[in-house]
């Protein structure tokens, strides 16, 4: 006697969710005991959760793989589909062979749903993550969150930007980030000056701006003409309402593990990994760029300690540059469990560089000509297509890391806002 059950999730690369078969009440050996339970959470009704194959469902709990009164099974991890048997009828080499007819049939009437529902979990593509939901979800959150602080009396956040020039890139990212602003009921200002603003005259502006009691996040947006220093200017920003987190403060206790303003380019890549449920603790990770606003503080946050003030990923974290030889890139990246992209350099991250099952988040963005349409359009660091044939997970540009950016800076407007850093010593150093 044999019962077909489903299968709890081949080891997280499965992602079935097609519930093959129930078992029938009181089917199941009995339980090896409590110190045998996994503590792992119930299955949904019509889910599978992503637990190891070497666990089944009783109707309680977990049954381990294994130990006293425990049942034999046949795996097959191309159908995820699970032959269960009692005890006493562990099945040898000839029953198994006598049931393949059996597990054919089933396979045969399970195809056609199982090709409807994960069309690309059958071919072994990566989930894309979408940026742009993740970003609605957290807008929602800053949302609810500035209902409730103006609800008890407070006053609605205020977010400042200076734009300096004419560069088109720059005044579409402002006009994002002022929409963002407006949708989460955050108000925002957009203070314009010319390309040949002074760098005098621009740390008078932010010295202004600075002492505004109605202002409560304060950026320039970046970049500026090249007669200007930028880390003089980004300095001059009061830390407390540094919200992009360029301020040498901020910079530094971010780097020591202590609560800060993130920069939210890479507070966004943090948060797609985590809300994702992508794992980091030990696992290899390379980040491809070293640039003190994304690529570096992607590296802190992915590497320091999960038990600290502000909690890290605990991953074992390699960082590459220009100067990196595209082999020896690939020897790290062909070990890494999780490939953050963040080089400003097309197509630098090619399928033959992945190893199967890692995720891959693209935080490039550039520019380029299509060769077919002759029109502008936007790629990343990864090989987009190629890529997502091995990897796990996979972010697309655009609609990726791009719209977590606008949302992370909302969020930190917020912070700004409740004074949330003020208490823990943060001092305005001189410009």
């Amino acid at each position: 006697m044999l019962w077909p059950v489903s299968v709890p999730g081949c080891s997280g690369r499965c992602r079935s969710r097609d519930a093959l078969a129930r078992v029938c009440p009181g089917t199941l050996p009995p339980c090896p005991g409590p110190r045998a339970r996994s503590r792992l959470p119930p299955p949904r009704p019509g889910a599978i959760p992503p637990v190891p194959i070497n666990h089944i469902w009783s109707e309680s709990h977990w049954l381990p793989r294994g130990g006293a009164g425990s049942a034999g099974y046949i795996m097959d991890r191309k159908r995820c589909s699970l032959t269960l048997f009692p005890p006493f009828a562990r099945p040898g080499p000839a029953m198994a062979a006598a049931l393949q007819p059996l597990r054919a049939l089933s396979r045969a009437a399970l195809e056609p749903r199982a090709r409807r529902l994960h069309l690309s979990a059958a071919r072994g593509d990566a989930v894309v993550i979408s940026g742009r939901k993740l970003a609605r979800q957290i807008r929602q959150e800053a949302r609810h969150e500035v209902q409730q602080w103006v609800a008890a009396g407070n006053r609605r956040p205020h977010l400042s930007v200076v734009l300096v020039g004419e560069n088109p890139a720059s005044h579409s990212y402002v006009l994002n980030k002022t929409k963002a602003a407006a949708d989460v009921g955050i108000s925002s200002e957009t203070i314009l000056r010319p390309a040949s603003i002074s760098e005098e005259e621009l740390l008078e502006l932010i010295a202004k701006l600075n002492s505004d009691t109605a202002v409560d996040g304060l950026l320039v947006q970046l970049p500026l003409p090249e007669h200007i220093d930028e880390r003089r200017v980004c300095n001059a920003v009061s830390p407390h309402k540094d919200v992009d987190g360029f301020h040498v403060l901020n910079v530094g206790r971010m780097c020591l593990d202590q609560h800060s303003m993130l920069p939210a380019t890479p507070r966004g890549v943090w948060e797609i990994i985590q809300r994702t449920g992508i794992p980091t603790l030990g696992r290899n990770v390379v980040v491809a760029g070293r640039s003190k606003n994304v690529g570096m503080p992607i590296a802190m946050l992915l590497h320091t300690d999960g038990s600290h003030e502000r909690p890290g990923g605990d991953a074992t974290v390699t960082i590459s540059h220009r100067y990196t030889p595209k082999e020896q890139l690939k020897q790290h990246t062909i070990r890494a469990d999780i490939v953050v992209a963040a080089a400003g350099i097309p197509n630098l991250i090619t399928a033959d560089m992945i190893k199967e099952g890692a995720a891959v988040i693209d935080v490039g963005i550039t520019r380029v000509r299509d060769p077919v349409t002759a029109q502008p359009r936007l790629v990343g660091d990864v090989d987009f297509e190629g890529v997502r044939k091995k990897a796990s997970y996979i972010t697309p540009v655009p609609g990726g890391v791009g719209p977590m950016t606008v949302a992370m800076l909302m969020k930190n407007t917020i912070i700004a806002a409740k004074k949330l850093l003020e208490p823990r010593g943060l001092e305005a150093l001189p410009a």
